[in-house]
């Protein structure tokens, strides 16, 4: 953790990620991804092993986020491009590509309810001090299973959903509409986020703080003044 400044405690409010932030993301992914894997019977179609078809997954589903963040492609191109781009990586051949596989998965992985370490903890304990709040690029149906299959909703006065808004993180239009419902001033709140792009930089942009959550311990860039490892952390910073 890095220190923060004498003023760090002039927050009134603190505005979360959920995927990769407090919802554990690639954990509940592989999860799912392992639970497919045998339903689908995907060794059988040329997957001889599930950690590989998981690896692929993941780097692909990141670098089509990362394209969906800035809207380059849509939630329809997002879905319908990361298991194909897999499979066929990967040298299924095309006319055995499992077709409903984005389906299960979709129904599967939201229900999942693996959080980063000490979530709970932190949150109750920034709610007594803080008013919370969730900024989400993720998609409506999903986000809604992920709060309340996790019962963290208990916590945040405001959920911000970039596909109800119509607009994503990093668009400061995303930022503006998420303090507006939320009552909230850019120099009393803050934004806690693993996306440097979206989450760090749209809020530092937007003029507003930001701590970037950093629990791979990815090189930190110079321009982002804030960072933790982990989320128990924010109960010595803030």
């Amino acid at each position: 953790m890095e220190n923060p400044n004498s003023e760090i405690r002039k927050y009134k409010h603190i505005f979360f990620d959920l995927d990769h932030t407090i919802w554990d993301f690639d954990k509940n992914a592989e999860e799912t991804l392992h639970e497919l894997y045998e339903i689908y019977r995907l060794s059988e179609i040329g997957l001889p092993s599930a950690a590989i078809f998981i690896e692929t997954y993941t780097r692909n589903n990141h670098k089509l986020w990362a394209e969906y963040h800035t809207g380059k492609i849509t939630k329809t191109e997002l879905r319908e491009t990361r298991f194909k781009r897999t499979f066929i990586e990967l040298g299924v051949p095309p006319d055995v590509l499992p077709v409903a596989f984005e389906d299960d998965y979709v129904k599967l992985c939201p229900t999942k309810t693996n959080l980063f370490p000490h979530a709970h903890e932190t949150l109750q304990y920034l709610q007594s001090k803080y008013k919370l709040h969730l900024i989400s690029n993720g998609f409506k149906e999903a986000s809604t299973l992920k709060i309340g299959n996790t019962n963290i909703a208990q916590y945040f006065e405001q959920v911000i959903i970039s596909e109800v808004v119509g607009v994503n993180k990093p668009d400061k239009a995303i930022f503006a509409h998420a303090l507006n419902i939320a009552g909230a001033e850019k120099n009393e709140s803050i934004m806690i986020g693993d996306s440097l792009e979206a989450d760090v930089y749209g809020a530092l942009n937007f003029g507003m703080d930001a701590i970037y959550f950093n629990p791979f311990n990815a090189p930190k860039p110079h321009d982002v003044p804030l960072q933790i490892n982990g989320l128990k952390q924010l109960m010595e910073m803030l």
